[in-house]
């Protein structure tokens, strides 16, 4: 009998080690609830389990930030109901003040009851706000970029007109800042042909656009097309538009005349005639345009309030399929067209053409509102899609790395069975060595 080494003793201890490694990892993943708990049990799996997770925690993120974009459109949208009511209002009083029956001094009435709404469209636009940002006033944050320009320099293009820096310097000039370009004047193209700008609510003239005079009868034809021909005089007075040469005598002449501006500004001039986007404006009114300055010192102007945008990323890469944008323009009283309305006068005229102003501004907000309600469908969509890929990635992902408890637990039983098994062999191998002592005695 040898006594050295004991073999099966150590057979039995290195089957009871087996066991034993198969037992604690059986009871690691029934524990954790994991069947991968660490790279050794599945690598492969592991990798692909955790791209999965990846996803499913963007996606779940991006599902999120989706409900917050509803949330911010619900905002800007609701802030517009507001503006929408206000319209209507305004038009029912213009709608009033275009009445016969009303007085100079009802007109009056009226019209302060609009100012007062006009305001409040102003308010709302200026405070209208979603997490510190402000919805309703345009892009009003500057980038940070800035432009030099000397005397003559092109600042940039608006509505086809070339604008350009006059003086002897100009200051450098920040992203997003208003350049006043000049005041809304009546211009005529025959110099002979002059127009009273004495004041811009009265001026009759604003609302010619073609003068023709042979010295003694003279001819105006109006912007809705109609015509008015009457003594040279008569047209003078009523219209206050005339043709006379250096003695004030009436002369032959004629010309078409259309909104101009008239350069007052230190910042900037104008190379020629401005005659882009003025329809909405009155004679007297100051025009200004808003300085963008890109990244790489490229400068261009625009006639509005550029549009707020915002970006919801609604994935888990970042990609432009995965971003959903908004664009929200300024909706204050000036943006919408309704900044300055008047419906006083001792007629109807000033409210007949309020009336079709307020219609405009109305169509502008109906769109805006329209586009925000697209976008929050989407939205709502988005989200939908979004809970969808989640739940079957999860599971997809469950199936990878999750336990599988039945099956772990008939191991477990089993491993548990072969130790206690493993432990008596052990017990009896190393109780047959004792049989040498017999032979000593």
């Amino acid at each position: 009998m040898v006594v050295q080494h004991n073999i099966t003793a150590m057979n039995a201890n290195r089957m009871l080690g087996v066991t034993t490694n198969g037992q604690s990892k059986s009871t690691e993943k029934l524990s954790s609830g994991y069947r991968i708990n660490r790279a050794a049990d599945d690598a492969a799996g592991l990798s692909i389990s955790e791209k999965m997770r990846k996803q499913i925690r963007g996606l779940s993120q991006a599902s999120d930030n989706a409900e917050d974009g509803i949330s911010c459109v619900q905002t800007a949208e609701g802030a517009l109901t507001e503006v929408h009511s206000m319209l209507q209002r305004m038009n029912e009083l213009a709608v009033k003040a275009g009445n016969g029956t009303m007085s100079e001094d009802d007109r009056q009435n009226v019209q302060d009851e609009i100012d007062q709404l006009v305001d409040e469209i102003d308010r709302v636009s200026e405070t209208t706000k979603f997490n510190e940002t402000y919805l309703l006033k345009g892009d009003s944050v500057a980038n940070g970029n800035t432009k030099a320009f000397a005397a003559g320099d092109v600042i940039g293009k608006v509505d086809g007109v070339t604008v350009k820096a006059k003086g002897t310097t100009v200051a450098t000039l920040q992203d997003n800042a208003d350049i006043a370009i000049g005041t809304v004047e009546l211009k005529s193209s025959n110099a002979a042909v002059t127009i009273s700008n004495s004041d811009k609510n009265t001026c009759k003239a604003k609302d010619v656009v073609k003068f023709v005079s042979d010295g003694t009868k003279a001819t105006v034809t109006f912007k809705d097309g109609t015509e008015a021909t009457d003594t040279v005089a008569n047209i003078k007075t009523n219209y206050e538009i005339s043709a006379e040469d250096g003695a004030g005598n009436a002369v032959a002449a004629s010309a078409t005349i259309s909104n101009a501006l008239k350069a007052e500004t230190t910042n900037a001039g104008i190379d020629g005639t401005y005659t882009g986007n003025l329809a909405d404006l009155s004679v007297g009114d100051t025009v200004n345009v808003k300085l963008s300055v890109g990244a790489a010192g490229v400068s261009a102007l625009s006639s509005d309030t550029k549009a707020l945008m915002l970006s919801f990323q609604v994935g888990a890469d970042t990609t432009d399929e995965n971003k959903i944008t908004v664009s929200m323009d300024s909706m204050s009283a000036k943006s919408i067209g309704v900044d300055g309305i008047k419906v006083t006068g001792s007629d109807s005229t000033n409210a007949d053409k309020a009336v079709d102003t307020i219609s405009d501004a109305i169509k502008k907000v109906s769109k805006q509102r329209s586009a925000l309600g697209a976008v929050q469908n989407r939205l709502e969509h988005t989200i939908s899609n979004l809970d969808n890929v989640v739940e079957n990635t999860t599971s997809a992902e469950s199936r990878i790395r999750d336990t599988d408890m039945a099956e772990e637990m008939v191991s477990y039983s089993k491993n548990n069975i072969l130790m206690q098994a493993g432990q008596s062999m052990l017990a009896q191998a190393n109780q047959q060595n004792q049989g040498v002592l017999s032979l000593l005695q």
